[in-house]
């Protein structure tokens, strides 16, 4: 099993910056990919970003330019950087890793994780 650990969630005034942090314990070797996810009250949990095996990065448009997400594998851990932070982008940030590479286009199919962490919030006003 995996367990992933979020934190870096905070209330910040849009245009700010935050960086979420999620820490991997347990079989870590067996992560193939990751991603970040966010679910706003009485909305659908989507995909925000993702970084595969290789290194390769996917993003949402609503986030392209502002989000980075990176990884140390080192330190087990996933980051995502928020620059330029809007109110719409006030959620509850989700980690999650699957054990094989998501399908090309699939990095925001919950489908293709298998562990998920317990969530950090962001909220951010205007």
């Amino acid at each position: 099993q995996v367990q992933l650990v979020e934190s870096g969630g905070d209330s910040v005034q849009a245009g700010g910056s935050l960086r979420l942090s999620c820490a991997a314990f347990g079989y870590t070797y067996s992560i193939d990919c990751m991603g970040w996810f966010r679910q706003a009250p009485g909305k659908e949990r989507e995909g925000v970003a993702a970084i595969d095996s290789e290194g390769s990065t996917s993003y949402a448009d609503s986030v392209k330019g502002r989000f980075t997400i990176s990884q140390d594998n080192a330190k087990n851990t996933l980051y995502l950087q928020m620059n330029s932070l809007k109110p719409e982008d006030t959620a509850m940030y989700y980690c999650a890793s699957g054990d094989r590479p998501y399908y090309s286009g699939g990095y925001d199919d919950t489908r293709e994780y298998t562990y998920w962490g317990q969530g950090t919030q962001v909220t951010v006003s205007s």
